[in-house]
């Protein structure tokens, strides 16, 4: 498999692991506090590969850009949690910032 295939998993696992901590009520439900850490090892399992042929910070920003985006959507429509345009114009810079290191890193 590919790097950025990878990278795509790693950003999966980490979005599904945040919602399962969410859903752990501060691990107070351990079934999805265990499955939320298990997740979260998958992640780094096969982020791990993805660095060794995307550079660091490139890997790691977009990683971070698109797992926050990603889990403030799920905030935002399955919690009903809110944000104000600011908000919402600042996680629009982050998926720019995304696009724009997938972009630049040569294949």
């Amino acid at each position: 498999m590919g790097p950025w295939i990878y990278l795509a998993m790693a950003i999966v696992l980490e979005i599904v692991a945040t919602t399962l901590l969410k859903l752990s009520d501060g691990l107070t439900k351990w079934g999805w506090g265990a499955l939320s850490l298990a997740c979260y090892a998958g992640c780094f399992w096969v982020f791990s590969p993805a660095l060794k042929a995307i550079p660091m910070g490139v890997a790691y920003a977009i990683w971070a850009g698109v797992g926050i985006v990603s889990v403030t959507l799920i905030g935002a429509v399955f919690f009903g949690q809110r944000l104000g345009a600011a908000q919402w114009g600042f996680l629009a810079l982050i998926v720019v910032g995304s696009i724009g290191l997938r972009l630049s890193v040569a294949e």
